[in-house]
């Protein structure tokens, strides 16, 4: 199982320290690719603070100074997507230095995620079930966000899902998982550290501790807390190393339970059965 399930998420094991250069340009190409081939003239992305959205940003910009170098007339504009006041907005503005993209625009999804919130009839849900939902609900607002830019500016949104989280289903169904293009595809999360670091990213930002941080309740809350074993031993398991049978099971039961993330919409067949996904 573990081979195929790294084979399905598209897995680069030949990616080691010292092949980074290639693999930068290669998927700088792939986003230079899919804008000409879009007839778009715009990319935008979300940045958060943490080194994927670092990684995928500095690849946007330096996609589109390509681009235009050779003659197509293409722009990066990155935003900054925070609900109130982001604990760690320092992260973020130095993610934003380093990234140098042609445009930020900052769009507070405070007012958006409060008010759906308070339409919500939840009488029956506990505080934990509320906060999972709102959690989810600014995940959700972010991506309307950033297409409602793309929209403004003929571009197309750029996503920041990598190997490690496509196997641990760790994204907001239509949230942060909807994108036009996934550049770092593929990729775990050392690979995306060896990017980010061949890149010239700050120290700081690239072995800064993950989150999503999307619950109130718990802030901040760090992304293998909420898995239960750590990135390393997730992308051993997508390397093809020896784990350990309790990490086996936490990452195959992660990855069963969230195949509907990764999968299409449900649909009829054409004898008038219903495929069913696994929840």
């Amino acid at each position: 199982m573990q081979a195929r399930i790294a084979e399905e998420l598209n897995i680069n094991r030949a990616l080691v320290s010292g092949g980074e250069p290639r693999e930068i340009q290669r998927r700088i190409d792939f986003i230079k690719a899919t804008l000409r081939s879009s007839g778009c003239k715009a990319l935008v992305l979300g940045i958060s603070g943490g080194v994927d959205s670092l990684t995928a940003g500095r690849l946007c910009q330096l996609a589109v100074e390509q681009l235009r170098s050779e003659g197509y007339a293409a722009r990066f504009i990155a935003m900054r997507l925070p609900y109130k006041t982001q604990a760690d907005e320092r992260d973020a503005q130095a993610s934003l230095n380093f990234i140098t993209a042609d445009h930020v625009d900052t769009l507070n999804i405070a007012a958006s995620v409060d008010g759906l919130m308070a339409s919500l009839t939840a009488t029956e849900a506990g505080a934990a079930q509320v906060d999972f939902i709102k959690g989810n609900v600014k995940a959700r607002t972010r991506m309307i966000a950033q297409y409602a830019v793309a929209n403004l500016h003929n571009g197309l949104v750029v996503g920041t899902d990598h190997g490690a989280e496509a196997l641990m289903g760790f994204f907001t169904k239509f949230g942060d998982g909807a994108c036009d293009l996934a550049p770092l595809s593929g990729l775990t999360k050392t690979q995306v550290r060896l990017l980010a670091s061949a890149l010239g990213a700050p120290a700081e930002l690239i072995h800064k501790q993950p989150t999503a941080d999307l619950e109130d309740l718990a802030p901040g809350k760090a992304d293998e807390q909420a898995y239960g074993c750590t990135y390393a031993e997730i992308d051993a398991y997508l390397m093809g190393e020896p784990v350990s049978a309790r990490v086996r099971a936490i990452v195959e039961r992660a990855y069963a339970n969230t195949a509907h993330k990764r999968a299409l919409p449900v649909v009829p067949d054409s004898i008038g059965n219903t495929h069913r996904v696994k929840k």
